[in-house]
Parts: C-alpha cells; sequence; structure tokens
C-alpha cells in the first residue's frame, strides 16, 4: 500500500510539474535597475535534478535561461550566459551549489557570447569539461553519428540525453531532448520571441526535424533561450529593453513545431513569418557579416 501512494503521489507531483512552470513569473528587470536591481541569477528548481537558471535583465538585457540536468555520475550545464565576470554574475558559484562534488559537462546551444561568455569561470575548474564550440568538438564530445541528419547522446548515468542538431540560426547549433523531464531544449531555434534566421534552408531542415522528433517522443515543453514576447498576442519587447513586467511564457507545446513546420514549407525562400508568440525572421547582410564575425571569434 505503502508503495501504491508513493506511485500515485510522484504521478501527481509530475501531472503538476509543467503547469507549475508554464505559470512561473520569472524576475523580469526593473524600470531602474540602478535602484532596484534583482538577484543576478534566478533559479527555478523543477526537481532536486532538474534546474532552470536565468539571468537578470539588469545585468545583460538578453536575460538568457540556462539549464541544469544532473543524473548519476555527471551533471550538465546547458549555456552560460551573457557575462564573464564572477564578482557580478556568480554562475559556476551558482551551479556547484546546485549541483555539489558530481563532475560537470558545459555545452552550449550554439557559440553566440550570450549563451557562453561565462565559460571563463568554468576553465581549469576541478572535474568539469567545456564542449567546444566547433562542429568537429560537437560531434566527438556528444557522440552525434551524422551531422545535421543524426542524432548525439550525452548519458549523465541513468540520465540519457538525445542531442539533435539544429543549425540555421547558428551554424553549430544543437537541441536536447531530457526523456526525465520530457523537455526540449532548443536554444535560439524556438522559443517566445524574435527568431533571426542566419540560413534559411537549414533552418527549415532542423524544425522539419525537431517535429518529427517531437512527434515520434513525449515532449511536454519546448523550451528555448529566451523571452521577448509579451503576453499578448504578436506583441514583442524591444531590443535592449531592461524591464519586461509582462511576459509571455517560458514553455511552448510541442505543436508548435509542426506548425512552424507547416509554414517553412510553403516558403522556400527566406521570409519573415509571424506567428502568435514568435517572429521567424531572416537575417539582413550585416547581421550575417556580425554573426560570421562571432562565429570566428569562438574557433
Amino acid at each position: 500500500m505503502t508503495f501504491v501512494w508513493f506511485i500515485i503521489l510522484v504521478a501527481t507531483a509530475s501531472s503538476l510539474a509543467e503547469p507549475m512552470l508554464k505559470d512561473k513569473q520569472w524576475n523580469h528587470g526593473s524600470a531602474n535597475c540602478l535602484t532596484d536591481a534583482e538577484p543576478a541569477i534566478e533559479v527555478y528548481s523543477h526537481s532536486p535534478t532538474s534546474f532552470i537558471l536565468r539571468q537578470s535583465k539588469c545585468l545583460n538585457y538578453e536575460a538568457p535561461f540556462m539549464y541544469i540536468l544532473v543524473g548519476e555520475k555527471l551533471a550538465l550545464l546547458f549555456d552560460s550566459g551573457a557575462t564573464k565576470d564572477a564578482s557580478v554574475f556568480p554562475l559556476y558559484q551558482t551551479v556547484r551549489s546546485l549541483i555539489g562534488e558530481k563532475d560537470l559537462l558545459v555545452v552550449h546551444s550554439h557559440g553566440h557570447q550570450d549563451h557562453r561568455s561565462a565559460d571563463i569561470q568554468f576553465q581549469g575548474a576541478v572535474g568539469v569539461t567545456l564542449v567546444g564550440l566547433q562542429k568537429t568538438a560537437l560531434i566527438n564530445a556528444l557522440s552525434i553519428s551524422q551531422w545535421p541528419d543524426g542524432r548525439g547522446l550525452i548519458d549523465l548515468g541513468g540520465r540519457e540525453l538525445v542531442v539533435i542538431p539544429s543549425s540555421g540560426h547558428q551554424e553549430e547549433a544543437i537541441s536536447l531532448y531530457d526523456p526525465q523531464t520530457q523537455w526540449l531544449l532548443t536554444g535560439d531555434t524556438v522559443y517566445p520571441g524574435l527568431i533571426y534566421v542566419k540560413n534559411w534552408n537549414n533552418y527549415r531542415d532542423s524544425i522539419a526535424r525537431l517535429a518529427r522528433f517531437a512527434e515520434e517522443h513525449d515532449v511536454s515543453a519546448v523550451l528555448g533561450a529566451h523571452i521577448e514576447a509579451t503576453d499578448r498576442p504578436g506583441e514583442y519587447y524591444a531590443v535592449g529593453t531592461v524591464y519586461q513586467p509582462a511576459e509571455a511564457p517560458l514553455p511552448m507545446e510541442s505543436d508548435i513545431l509542426a506548425i512552424i513546420n507547416a509554414e517553412l514549407q510553403q516558403s522556400p525562400k527566406a521570409n519573415q513569418i509571424e506567428l502568435s508568440r514568435l517572429k521567424i525572421i531572416p537575417m539582413n547582410l550585416m547581421q550575417r557579416k556580425l554573426s560570421d564575425f562571432g562565429r570566428w571569434l569562438s574557433q
């Protein structure tokens, strides 16, 4: 009887987890960051082994989300935020407080600076492996069978994550699927906001792969790296804002991938696509050049 009740309690907790995440009100900056700044890092504990971190908008307007998934042998940090300085953005210290002395693998959704700046805090730390940003490094470290159509695997010990190449926004972008939470972590490939696409054909192919994956697997939430949409359909915060008091929820339903895929299949040429909580925008020449420069710096 005790065991049966335990199973019921676990199932109930699991069923409540996603609504709790959907209703989560994140720290969203301040109208005056000089006098009313929020903590540098907000930590959401989804479970004792699954965490979502958000960097303060008062520290960097990008306010990227980072994810910590803990297995029996190893913990993973997905992205390292937009600020190097540990004195104002103590990411390594925060991660250690959550995972204890477990070895740590640091992997990036892609190589843009707002997702890798705090790597310097982890370099040389005992028990930490930083996966490189280059395609070869990703293929080797994450056991990706074939780029971009194959999949990779990260074994944390009793928790195996699936790696899905997702280029388009950036050449070496990846997504991660965690069967334990059933989260699909998509970085800047899908999130509630303005999604800038560098290579249209690659992005269309990546979304098709993610949509097929979501059809074949249980996906409780599609979770990206930013919130830029308001809670009103079709409205977005201006780039650079540090105060977003009426944000859209972070998680998106898995069917968003099928919806985006259907739109992209009708748009063989780069073309702006607007849905209720995201807008897909082809990068202009200057944006592509800046992306190329940032990629060169990260190699």
